[in-house]
């Protein structure tokens, strides 16, 4: 009867076949290091109106005034790049086609594919437009102007999968903009140079650090269980917190869902897992898996041996795409088990194969918290997988 559904979970988990575009783009330019990537970046100042007051600001603010390309109603100037120098104009060129055509809006990220004179020819591109606050009175082109920020990489299919990083990341330059970049050496190019392992390479940081212990993490994540890292240095501990929301089924689920799980949990500190980072490798304490969280641990580690954060990041969107079609058939099984002991039959047999009973009926627990009929079909159900679990132990 649960045949299609093993198929369907084994179809999930192997994405590397499935997705070879993810070897013949993303892993391009790597070697043996995940950090040889080659990544680069392009920050450029733009303004939308032009007058001679204006093009003197602009002379005295940027110094590569001869790096300008002039349109109608706007100009470009590169401020900073780390690409080859045969490669920026034609990326200028690119963004001032999509300005013209309005394809940039203040705030939000952009991706495609660009062809450039780097060694990938083709690569992703994410652009996007960083608006900046005037004065009040100020029309546009009165000394002022905004930015455009280029992050290039890997390609747009990859990107894509990192896009709300992507958008905060550059939200992060928003404050230490300005028309004079006077911290531009010491501030704008460090963090602009940081993109790529900032934004992109947390998930595989995390992998390297609790390697086969990858499932309790996941459980954690699906379960909404708080996860406690201790003797790391900050960016250890943002790493594993990014982990657990990208990997958290947090905003996919009912808000009050999420909120009742959450609380219930909160007070139980017990259950919290704690990853000590003091010892090499890292302790876990408080560990709880199962066997759907296990079936993806070497998903996981192949992608990371493959230095493949792309990979790793659709790996993981599949791992939640998984548990929440498992969760809307519970569901299913429990609103027809309310009218049929046959349904209700299906319900067991389906938590037993999925391998994931215990994180669906703590979910389908929190949904169903006000309807007395499918709390009593639950309550009968998280029976059968305790007698189960018993049985399993002897």
């Amino acid at each position: 009867m649960f045949t299609s559904q093993t198929s369907s979970f084994q179809d999930s988990i192997d994405v590397e076949e499935r997705d070879a575009d993810f070897d013949n783009e993303e892993i391009m330019g790597y070697n043996q290091k995940a950090q040889q990537l080659n990544c680069y970046y392009s920050i450029y100042f733009y303004q939308s109106t032009r007058s001679e007051a204006a093009d003197d600001k602009m002379a005295r603010s940027h110094r590569r005034t001869e790096s300008t390309t002039t349109e109608d109603d706007f100009s470009l100037s590169l401020v900073d790049t780390s690409l080859p120098p045969e490669a920026e104009p034609e990326l200028r060129c690119y963004i001032s086609r999509r300005l013209s055509k309005g394809a940039l809006l203040g705030g939000m990220g952009n991706i495609a594919t660009v062809e450039l004179s780097v060694p990938e020819q083709a690569v992703g591109c994410y652009c996007c437009l960083l608006e900046q606050e005037r004065s009040p009175g100020q029309a546009e082109g009165e000394g002022s102007g905004d930015y455009v920020v280029c992050f290039l990489g890997g390609s747009e299919k990859g990107l894509n999968l990192f896009r709300l990083e992507l958008d905060k990341y550059v939200q992060g330059l928003q404050n230490s903009l300005s028309p004079e970049l006077q911290n531009l050496e010491t501030e704008i190019r460090p963090y602009l140079s940081r993109w790529y392992e900032e934004s992109v390479m947390h998930i595989y940081r995390v992998v390297q650090l609790v390697q086969g212990n990858i499932s309790y993490l996941l459980h954690a994540a699906l379960s909404h269980t708080h996860v406690e890292v201790i003797g790391a240095e900050e960016r250890t501990k943002a790493d594993v917190a990014r982990f657990i929301k990208a990997a958290s089924l947090q905003g996919l689920v009912q808000e009050d869902t999420t909120t009742s799980l959450c609380k219930a949990i909160s007070e139980d500190s017990h259950s919290d897992l704690v990853i000590d980072c003091s010892t090499t490798p890292p302790t876990l304490t408080n560990t709880v898996s199962n066997r759907f969280c296990d079936d993806w641990n070497q998903a996981f580690l192949n992608a990371a041996e493959r230095c493949n954060p792309f990979l790793l990041r659709q790996i993981l969107e599949n791992f939640k795409l998984k548990a929440i079609q498992d969760m809307n058939n519970l569901k299913r099984f429990i609103g027809q088990a309310e009218m049929s002991h046959y349904a209700l039959f299906r319900c067991c047999l389906f938590l037993q194969s999925c391998g994931n009973g215990d994180v669906l009926l703590q979910n389908a627990r929190a949904e169903h918290s006000s309807l007395p009929e499918a709390r009593s079909i639950i309550r009968v159900l998280e029976e059968f997988l305790s007698e189960q679990a018993q049985g399993a132990v002897h």
